[in-house]
């Protein structure tokens, strides 16, 4: 994974609630065990009509929402099932970054594990971003070192984020690559 201390990017707004992990990404998806190619899948039944063709309506298929890494959703993202899925098809679509009031506990724990950052900020800071994200083009300064969240008008929001995970996102680490870190005190362990 890479890591990163601050990113400026695009925003786009998904003024949903409730958005569960089935919407994310949907059951009849989940076969696959790599943790890539998700992205073509994620919000499939909102993003394509039934004969394939793009969802003209879907706010992520906007001509002016492409190529965002911010996605700004309302509150309790990420209910539903323990997909681990959910943040893979999110990060390959190319999201690094989703702010939002409430997420589902176990998809936050998912997205931290996985290398993307979940922000979570008031529902009134949230309202102004997803009223801001509306018009396009519009985008955020992620500062993950300082904890805060700005835009060019002066919007400015903080969050919290437990040092451990800072560290892993900060890093670009997992669990494996932190487990390896040690692996000359493992070895010298096993030949014990």
């Amino acid at each position: 994974m890479s890591g990163f201390k601050k990113l400026f990017a695009k925003a786009v707004a998904m003024d949903r609630v409730n958005v569960d992990t089935d919407q994310i990404i949907p059951k009849q998806f989940l076969k696959r065990i790599e943790k890539t190619g998700f992205g073509r899948f994620a919000f499939f039944d909102w993003r394509y009509l039934k004969n394939g063709e793009p969802n003209p309506e879907f706010e992520l298929n906007f001509p002016e929402n492409q190529g965002a890494s911010i996605l700004i959703a309302n509150k309790n993202f990420g209910c539903g099932s323990s997909r681990e899925h959910a943040p893979w098809a999110l990060h390959d679509y190319g999201f690094q970054v989703v702010i939002a009031p409430s997420f589902a506990d176990i998809f936050y724990q998912n997205c931290l594990k996985n290398g993307m950052l979940p922000v979570q900020l008031t529902p009134e800071e949230v309202e102004y971003l997803l009223t801001a994200a509306k018009n396009q083009p519009y985008s955020l300064h992620i500062n993950l070192e300082n904890e805060t969240v700005e835009d060019e008008s002066g919007f400015q929001a903080t969050f919290t984020i437990h040092p451990y995970w800072k560290k892993m996102l900060v890093n670009g680490w997992d669990e494996i690559e932190i487990t390896l870190q040690y692996d000359e005190a493992i070895l010298a362990y096993e030949n014990n």
